[in-house]
């Protein structure tokens, strides 16, 4: 851990934010729990996405969380995980072995559209053979929903992974 956090209560989901920038850290977390929430993309998009990013970040956490089975742990127990079929240990597995070949096409795309926004974003804006292609499998209401989702995952995660926090962390 690069800082040090001295947790007096037993609340899992405390951070340095709540110690040291303790009104950033609460819209931070407002939005991260948004997320949850209030996404309306299938749970198997939804998680294709966040374990890409994920991937991206070298959050361990992440990496290991699985939405459907993990996200009660932040008091949620509707939200995302209600929108359709939960991905299987398999599918966890194969994204994590960058095998995509069982993924349908939804699921590929929100792969894609983690890996452009999380490694070359100015790339992504420009690629309109992408924007074409992911216009065929997504609304643009799901498009945004999945750029804001991606961009929670991406900057929560990167400040636990730079932080040193995915490598301590109870969850």
């Amino acid at each position: 851990m690069r800082i040090k956090i001295d947790q007096k209560n037993n609340d899992l989901m405390t951070g340095p934010g709540d110690i040291y920038a303790t009104e950033i850290a609460g819209a931070g977390n407002a939005f991260a729990y948004a997320i949850y929430e209030h996404s309306k993309l299938p749970l198997r998009v939804f998680e294709a996405a966040r374990l890409m990013t994920a991937m991206i970040n070298g959050c361990q956490i992440c990496m290991t969380w699985q939405s459907k089975r993990d996200v009660h742990q932040m008091g949620i127990t509707h939200g995302v995980i209600s929108n359709g079929e939960a991905p299987d240990k398999k599918f966890y597995s194969n994204i994590l072995s960058n095998n995509f070949e069982d993924l349908s096409d939804q699921e590929l795309m929100a792969i894609k559209f983690a890996q452009g926004m999380g490694q070359d974003p100015k790339q992504l804006s420009a690629d309109e053979k992408f924007w074409k292609e992911i216009k065929t499998v997504f609304t643009d209401a799901e498009i945004t929903d999945l750029a804001y989702c991606t961009a929670g995952w991406m900057g929560m995660g990167r400040v636990a992974h730079v932080l040193g926090l995915d490598k301590n962390c109870e969850i």
